[in-house]
């Protein structure tokens, strides 16, 4: 009789130990249209790790560009009631997405996204600071002097804010021109629209001395706009490049000693990182510390990668 209690008591526990790790399991949906961008997929390829390590199942959504697919994917998700979702996207651009996953009450949170009041939380870089760091970079080694072209992106939250900052920066520096405000054409990728944009303002602008820099909202615009002075001919007029988001190819060519002179290096790992600390918290706890949290960032150039 004792080994048949001691039988039955063995069995179940094993079968509450067994309830409990799958209690603990959670599936997690992140959902983008630019995981063709270098920033994008470092920070999922972070989030993916990030989750691996805390045992959680990821389902990783991209749209390629199409935002309007990406609402109804969410939809889709909505219904499959995962334990959240994570974002990066503007929230204001799939707004119908989200209200699908507040009503199947499943948590949204956004990584390099923007503040909405349909998200738990939004984590990313200090648009504002980064775009500071690179607008105060050209002024400085303008002596405050010279014409800009600027390279935008204002469908983007995190984006937008750079271009506004650095714009403010310009008008404010009475003897700095900008030329020209340019959002370059995804059709063929940003860097590609930025190269055949950066063509036409060469065109335009012929004579040397007539632009002295340009300043680029993420460096895929600020690659191609270096390939163009480049292939101008040009590159020996000291062209002044700044870009965001020191992607690999961005600081090899800033190494190169070329046009391109500065950066700033976003901590995709750690917005990843702390995307998974903020989701584990409200699965713990049903409540987040903060609605926007900001990860640091840092000005690179040839100096700093030595």
């Amino acid at each position: 009789m004792g080994k048949r209690v001691l039988f039955f008591c063995v069995v179940l526990l094993t079968c509450i130990c067994t309830s409990s790790v799958y209690a603990k399991k959670r599936s997690i949906t992140v959902m983008t249209p630019f995981l063709a961008q270098p920033g994008t997929q470092l920070m999922v390829e972070a989030f993916e790790k990030a989750a691996h390590e805390k045992s959680w199942e990821v389902d990783v959504i991209d749209t390629a560009g199409d935002v309007a697919a990406l609402v109804s994917r969410m939809e889709d998700v909505a219904l499959q009631k995962p334990d959240a979702i994570v974002i990066n996207v503007d929230p204001n651009q799939i707004k119908t997405g989200l209200l699908a996953a507040q009503d199947a009450g499943i948590p949204v949170f956004g990584m390099d996204s923007g503040v909405d009041s349909l998200l738990q939380a939004n984590v990313t870089s200090n648009g504002y600071v980064m775009a500071a760091e690179t607008a105060t970079f050209v002024v400085d080694q303008l002596n405050g002097q010279g014409n800009v072209v600027m390279f935008i992106f204002e469908s983007y939250p995190p984006v937008q804010m750079r271009g506004a900052i650095a714009e403010s920066i310009f008008n404010n520096t009475p003897d700095l021109n900008i030329l020209d405000k340019i959002t370059p054409s995804f059709d063929k990728g940003p860097l590609e629209g930025a190269r055949n944009a950066m063509e036409a303002v060469l065109i335009a602008n012929q004579g040397k001395g007539s632009i002295q820099a340009v300043w680029a909202a993420w460096d895929d615009p600020a690659l191609g706009a270096e390939q163009a002075i480049r292939d101008a001919g040009r590159e020996n007029e000291n062209i002044i490049i700044v870009g965001i988001d020191a992607t690999e190819q961005a600081k090899d060519r800033i190494s190169a000693l070329g046009n391109f002179k500065a950066t700033v290096a976003q901590d995709f790992s750690g917005i990843a990182e702390t995307v998974a600390q903020i989701i584990e918290q409200y699965l713990n706890t049903g409540t987040v510390s903060q609605k926007q949290i900001y990860v640091s960032a840092k000005l690179i150039t040839a100096d700093s990668l030595k």
